[in-house]
């Protein structure tokens, strides 16, 4: 895609180009939301694409995912002491992603979460 890609262009219809420090953009990369995480979570489940990490940890079970939250959440916790905002970033999008994969396995849907915000 090119870098003078309209806003409309993207997949989520929002301007996603990255921007340096200085403004100035620097690529298109798509942005996953927690919905549209959510939803490819779903889609993965319903669909089971061979080789797919997601289908291997979904069919683990909740005590393996349970499991990889509390890892992950550790994993955060050590990148939030003494790591950079970019390794805690990357370590919160990996709890992030295991809680959704926990909850896909438990069959909750984001608005019973959503409830109790």
């Amino acid at each position: 895609m090119s870098p003078r890609t309209s806003a409309g262009d993207t997949p989520t219809g929002r301007d996603n180009r990255l921007r340096d420090i200085c403004g100035r953009l620097k690529e298109w990369r798509p942005v996953k939301t927690f919905e549209s995480l959510f939803a490819e979570l779903q889609d993965r489940a319903a669909n089971r694409p061979e080789g797919s990490a997601t289908v291997a940890a979904l069919d683990a079970g909740v005590h393996a995912q349970g499991k990889k939250v509390i890892e992950e959440a550790g994993e955060v916790w050590i990148a939030a002491e003494y790591e950079t905002d970019d390794q805690l970033a990357e370590e919160i999008s990996q709890l992030l992603y295991w809680v959704q994969v926990l909850m896909v396995g438990r069959g909750l849907k984001l608005e019973d979460v959503y409830r109790h915000l």
